[in-house]
C-alpha cells in the first residue's frame, strides 16, 4: 500500500508536461497523452478513440486534444501514405523527432525505427526543408509477418 505501480509512476509526470506546455490538465488530455506515451508506434485518431473508453472523451474532444498537442510541440503529426494522420509523442525524450518509420505495404502496420540513422550529404541543392532537416523519412516494404 502507498506505493505507486510502475505505470502510475511513469505517467505521474504527464500533468506537469501539460502545464509546462500551457495546456489545462483535464482527464481527457491525460488519457490521450498517456496512451500516446505508451504507444509503440504513431496512432491514428480512430485508433486513439478505439483504445480509450467512450466515457473518457468523445471523438471531437480527442481530436482537439491531438491537435492541441501538435500545436504546442508535445506530439508529431505524420502522414504515412494511407491518407490519414497519425500522432506520436515527441516530448520528454519519448521519441526523437528525427526517427524514420517503416510501413508495411501489405498490412499497413507502422513501426518506429528510433535506432536507425540515415546519413545525408549536405548540399545547397534541393528544397530548403532538406537543408534545415524539416522532413520525415519512411521506409516501405513488407514486414516480417507478411513476407
Amino acid at each position: 500500500m502507498g506505493s505507486e505501480s510502475r505505470a502510475e509512476r511513469s505517467w505521474s509526470h504527464l500533468p506537469a508536461i501539460l502545464r509546462e506546455a500551457g495546456l489545462r490538465v483535464t482527464a481527457s488530455r491525460l488519457a490521450v497523452l498517456a496512451l500516446l506515451h505508451a504507444a509503440p508506434h504513431p496512432m491514428s485518431h480512430g485508433e486513439v478513440v478505439k483504445a480509450l473508453a467512450a466515457d473518457v472523451a468523445d471523438r471531437a474532444t480527442i481530436y482537439r486534444n491531438l491537435i492541441d498537442f501538435v500545436r504546442v510541440g508535445l506530439d508529431r503529426k505524420t502522414e504515412l501514405g494511407d491518407r490519414g494522420w497519425r500522432y506520436e509523442m515527441v516530448a520528454v525524450g519519448h521519441s526523437s523527432r528525427d526517427h524514420p518509420h517503416f510501413v508495411c505495404n501489405e498490412c499497413g502496420n507502422v513501426q518506429c525505427l528510433p535506432g536507425v540513422e540515415v546519413a545525408m550529404i549536405r548540399s545547397e541543392r534541393g528544397p530548403r526543408a532538406l537543408r534545415d532537416r524539416q522532413f520525415e523519412l519512411q521506409f516501405r516494404g513488407y514486414c516480417d509477418d507478411c513476407r
